[in-house]
């Protein structure tokens, strides 16, 4: 059938810039639509505006200061208009993905993972056996990655304050020195920045949290920190700890009573490191993500 001379001319609007203004219809608020796309709030405001261009009319009217906003005619016209046809879409959506076989996409420190996460995904499974856990095992851009749509959910040491992540404080852990135990008796806390002096610093990579922590106390005394080899996690430090080849400050829980050939310090005077549970706001009434967050709160609050 050919085109009509109407139609050739009809402008080009994508989905998605259909989509927000649907959801800031809905909600009646910048912040309230980005929560719900996991967007930003500038995000969202350019989406409008480039649909207003592509109509060629105002379809959204905030008053400056508003919390609220609202429609113009045209655009109570438009939201009216497809309302109705993403209610029907979104139905459908949501009743494939329940058809599906639930996934998890999460990241976290290779170290909570080797370490800690066994216990968590133990539990989880008990309840939720159809399931499946998609672990990325980083400690880096991992609130980026939920902003993009890579990750579900994270664990982190850090608190990245990103407006579209929600993040929650699920537990802490105490840090300690570890060194081969052929080196001879443990020192006393006060004393390790001088008994740390010209022997040889297994560290975590920069900017790390617990890199941080550790150079900024075996520095305190004025010493020079030089590590030896530094690299991504607890788990590869442990076993160069462990090879004899220096020395580092690790979690507490990083190092059992099976590790008969390190010894162990832990350090009262430094702050616990607080684990942090990361999701993307449209996520936080998810039911599979309210109950995995359940028992990571209750496996990894607490511990030592």
């Amino acid at each position: 059938m050919p085109t009509s001379r109407r139609n050739r001319h009809l402008p080009s609007i994508s989905l998605s810039l259909v989509q927000t203004f649907y959801q800031l219809g809905r909600t009646g608020s910048y912040s309230a639509a980005a929560r719900e796309l996991n967007l930003s709030h500038p995000s969202v405001a350019n989406h409008i505006r480039r649909l207003e261009h592509l109509l060629g009319e105002r379809l959204v009217v905030a008053e400056r200061g508003a919390r609220r906003v609202g429609l113009t005619p045209r655009g109570l016209a438009l939201y009216e208009l497809i309302r109705p046809e993403f209610d029907i879409m979104l139905t459908r959506l949501t009743r494939l993905m329940e058809s599906q076989r639930p996934v998890l996409r999460i990241g976290m420190p290779q170290g909570i993972f080797h370490d800690l996460f066994p216990r968590v995904v133990r539990k989880f499974h008990e309840s939720r056996p159809d399931v499946e856990l998609v672990v990325y095992e980083r400690d880096t851009a991992l609130s980026d990655l939920v902003r993009q749509g890579s990750l579900d959910i994270f664990i982190a040491e850090r608190h990245f304050g990103d407006s579209v992540v929600i993040q929650q404080l699920i537990g802490r852990y105490s840090l300690s020195l570890v060194y081969p135990r052929t080196w001879g008796p443990a020192p006393a806390e006060g004393d390790i920045p001088e008994w740390a002096c010209g022997r040889p610093f297994v560290s975590h990579e920069p900017g790390q949290i617990i890199r941080d922590i550790a150079t900024g106390f075996l520095s305190s005394k004025g010493a020079v920190v030089e590590p030896l080899i530094s690299v991504s996690s607890s788990v590869s430090i442990k076993r160069y700890v462990s090879e004899g080849l220096g020395f580092s400050i690790l979690p507490t829980w990083s190092v059992g009573p099976d590790d008969d050939t390190i010894t162990r310090v832990e350090l009262l005077s430094l702050t616990p490191v607080p684990i942090y549970f990361g999701t993307a706001h449209f996520l936080k009434d998810n039911e599979t993500v309210r109950a995995f967050f359940s028992h990571c709160q209750f496996e990894l609050s607490g511990r030592s």
